[in-house]
């Protein structure tokens, strides 16, 4: 087990690299790619829930795509973490300017004095961060755990698609018992579904 959790901590440091190896202009001409295909999907535009998150270092830019969602009428999801329990709580996100508050996780978060928790059976589309996966679905998040716990909760109907650059696509991601996988990878270049 310790193996693998060093060989974890070795792909996030090589990952990050690889990111600082792109100038800026590549990494928005990469995003772009990747939100082109997203709103091309049949299952991202057919869905009215969307479970989102706000990226952390690593993980692909998605405030062009939150921004989209709503100009496209779908409902809003995104995590508040609780970092003492290990939890998050999904809650729904109806304006960026105000429902949302740093976390504790360094990131923006909704806000739980404006935002409504959301039942997790109503997402009909999760968008999953990844700092690495493969074309099995295997992904390497922060390590904490969080998607992991969350992936089981959702509905058997609910596609897991995680967001990745080309170059974060690896061989093969190393795997603990705990370890979820998700349905759908999209890239610059391609939509992966897991075999």
């Amino acid at each position: 087990m310790e193996d693998i959790k060093e060989k974890k901590r070795e792909i996030r440091e090589d990952m990050a690299k690889k990111l600082k190896a792109f100038s800026e202009g590549e990494l928005i001409e990469k995003t772009r790619g990747i939100e082109k295909r997203l709103f091309e999907f049949a299952n991202f535009l057919e869905s009215k829930v969307v479970l989102l998150y706000m990226h952390a270092n690593g993980e692909v830019v998605t405030n062009n795509i939150i921004k989209r969602c709503f100009e496209a009428n779908k409902i809003l999801v995104l995590p508040a973490f609780d970092i003492i329990k290990h939890t998050m709580q999904l809650m729904r996100v109806d304006n960026l300017d105000s429902d949302l508050k740093p976390g504790l996780r360094g990131v923006l978060e909704p806000d739980p004095e404006c935002c409504k928790t959301m039942p997790v059976d109503c997402i009909d589309i999760a968008i999953i961060p990844g700092i690495a996966l493969d074309e099995k679905g295997g992904r390497i998040g922060s390590g904490e755990g969080y998607y992991d716990r969350l992936i089981p909760k959702l509905s058997i109907t609910t596609r897991k698609v995680a967001l990745a650059l080309e170059s974060q696509i690896i061989k093969q991601v190393p795997v603990e018992p705990h370890d979820k996988h998700v349905d759908i990878v999209i890239t610059e270049d391609r939509i992966i579904y897991k075999i």
